[in-house]
């Protein structure tokens, strides 16, 4: 069985997701902890290893990939046992890859563009920023009117990248309630993931990094 190199924080939904698709591929990680807010992301021998020094950095037998979607899709092609997280028919794939778009482009940029100033200024952010928030939410819980999972009707890579960053709102005061269909959706999603549970920890150092701050 393969090892593979995980340069990570445990607390970003993106690292965590990428913990969560290596156990339900079956591969081993050698976790390698790079604490952001102490700079050692600018470490020379990290910006060697990944000029835009960011986390999570997958290195596979000197293959380095970094942008946690696209390590999800490399874990699954490369490793899964079938096609069931990242189906090969075209369109089911395109499902799939749809909504890895819309949790980057629409889910993580309301989350961050809302909660993570407070890493740097104390607060959250604007009233626009968090009806953003909500705008995700609802699109969100349009998707899974009537689904079980976010990309047709098994666990996908979609669903594991997509939980691993609205958990985020465990760290913080935010109703899921007003959501039904995500709400429903969030629950199953915790119980059938592989490695919720390993992951679940960050949440904590996260709650410890936001709470305090709250406005």
């Amino acid at each position: 069985m393969p090892t593979l190199d995980l340069y990570y924080m445990p607390s970003p939904g993106a690292s965590r997701a990428v913990i969560m698709t290596a156990r339900a591929v079956g591969v081993e990680m050698n976790k390698k902890v790079v604490n952001v807010f102490a700079g050692e992301h600018l470490n020379p021998d990290f910006v060697k290893i990944n000029p835009q020094h960011t986390v999570p950095t997958l290195v596979d037998d000197g293959f380095v990939l970094w942008e946690s979607r696209a390590i999800l899709i490399y874990l699954a092609e490369k490793y899964g046992k079938d096609d069931s997280l990242y189906p090969k028919d075209p369109q089911q794939r395109a499902l799939v890859n749809q909504r890895l778009f819309f949790d980057l482009a629409t889910l993580y940029a309301a989350i961050s563009g809302y909660y993570y100033p407070a890493f740097s200024t104390g607060k959250f952010g604007s009233p626009e920023a968090f009806k953003k928030l909500g705008t995700g939410f609802e699109f969100l819980n349009t998707f899974l009117e009537g689904q079980k999972y976010v990309a047709g009707s098994q666990l996908t890579i979609a669903d594991i990248s997509i939980l691993a960053t609205i958990s985020t709102i465990e760290a913080v005061d935010f109703d899921l309630t007003k959501y039904p269909n995500v709400d429903r959706w969030y629950a199953n999603a915790k119980k059938v993931t592989p490695g919720w549970e390993e992951t679940r920890p960050g949440l904590d150092i996260m709650r410890a990094l936001l709470q305090p701050k709250k406005v």
